[in-house]
């Protein structure tokens, strides 16, 4: 756990964590932090704490003593956000501190109850304040939604630090660099990528609440953004608003310019279509990602394709529906609400057909509003004419996705 200072009278600690399913669902191959401020005035305020993975409370306090807070001296706590990545401290530390008061929305305090056992609570509505003396005055602003109906931003109003909880988080553990006028132009790459795969698996399903909440943060005017997931933006706080505005525009249906070839296949029929596409691809100068299902991992089978300005189904018939890996990853997208899409499909088939049927029935039912190209499926293995038509789908596709596309 690495102590460093924000602003005057703020600090944080913070952590990597690696090897764990994020939500006990999305593998994180390039790990997570866990972010903890501190804002000191005559009293204390942690904000969303973190022990640290093993559960040992002297972690976190040790730590706060190296920055010469007693722990015993912290009067309030302040949960943005009830999900235990950021609230798991709580019970250890009533323990040495018996008297502290919660701060959280009245949706959150429900979770403190049921989770917890709490009752010293102090429940907060959009503006309200908490002064801390020395200047620091805290004020706090209900993001329902963000991801979970309790969430809230807390607001510095001296050093106009916006502390966001998962808003404005991005996966990806840290290491000397820790603000973003640190951050060497590849870590920069490192953290937009990361921002896209954690908004794409954790947040795209509230894109309208997150809409609100970008919305909240402008107009606090802030001048650092604090998160409890990666980088703080201290320098530059609007780039990581842009960022989250053009994430929340992936999430509707544009993208990068690039294609995902998301596909599937059980005997190398497809296969042999999706070998052909890539050599148009090749050929016209698109770039594209490949993810054979069920091969992937859904961590990056969504942000990949939530990425995206133009996405190719490659996937055959299987018992008259489907290819089930290639069904199931479309049906997680639709869950996330990765809407409005440009899509092309291809696929073989033995017997008969059936895959038509089932992509428009999961499409329908999770009101995905794709733009579905006309797909082409072959009996078998593709010939020289199913591979004309398919070049000229995917050509067309190419052509389409130009109105899609924001970098």
């Amino acid at each position: 756990m690495r102590k460093l200072k924000v602003a005057d009278g703020i600090h944080m600690l913070t952590m990597n964590v690696e090897d764990i399913l994020f939500e006990g669902i999305w593998e994180i191959a390039n790990g997570v932090t866990l972010n903890t401020y501190i804002v000191q005035g005559e009293k204390t305020a942690i904000i969303d704490g973190v022990i640290g993975w093993d559960g040992i409370p002297e972690t976190l306090y040790r730590n706060l003593e190296e920055i010469g807070i007693e722990p015993q001296n912290i009067d309030y706590l302040i949960v943005n956000h009830m999900e235990p990545d950021h609230s798991g401290w709580i019970s250890n530390f009533r323990r040495i501190k018996e008297d502290l008061t919660i701060i959280c929305t009245e949706k959150a305090a429900k979770m403190v109850t049921s989770f917890y056992g709490e009752e010293n609570i102090r429940i907060v509505k959009e503006g309200d304040t908490l002064d801390l003396g020395e200047g620091k005055v805290l004020s706090f602003h209900p993001v329902p939604n963000v991801h979970w109906p309790d969430t809230m931003y807390t607001f510095e109003r001296s050093t106009k630090a916006l502390f966001s909880c998962d808003m404005f988080g991005a996966f990806g553990r840290m290491g000397d660099h820790t603000f973003d006028d640190e951050l060497t132009p590849e870590e920069t790459d490192f953290f937009e990528s990361e921002g896209i795969r954690y908004y794409s698996n954790v947040m795209a399903t509230f894109t309208p609440s997150l809409r609100k909440a970008i919305d909240k943060a402008e107009e606090l005017e802030v001048s650092i953004i604090a998160p409890g997931h990666g980088p703080v933006y201290r320098k530059n706080p609007q780039k990581i608003i842009d960022d989250y505005s053009r994430f929340s525009l992936y999430a509707m249906g544009a993208g990068k310019n690039e294609i995902t070839i998301l596909w599937g296949s059980m005997y190398g029929m497809t296969a042999k279509a999706v070998d052909y596409i890539e050599g148009i691809l090749q050929r016209e100068g698109v770039k594209y990602n490949k993810l054979e299902m069920p091969l992937e991992s859904d961590s990056e089978m969504v942000s990949t394709v939530f990425k995206s300005a133009g996405i190719v189904i490659a996937a055959p018939t299987y018992e008259y529906k489907l290819f089930p890996p290639v069904a199931a990853a479309l049906s997680e997208v639709g869950r996330k609400r990765i809407t409005g899409k440009l899509a092309f499909r291809l696929g073989s088939y033995g017997w008969s057909g059936g895959a038509e049927k089932e992509l428009s029935e999961i499409i329908e039912r999770n009101k995905m509003k794709w733009n579905l190209i006309d797909s082409v499926e072959f009996a078998g293995a593709p010939k020289d004419e199913d591979l004309n038509k398919v070049e000229a789908k995917v050509l067309e596709l190419i052509e389409m996705m130009g109105e899609k596309v924001i970098e």
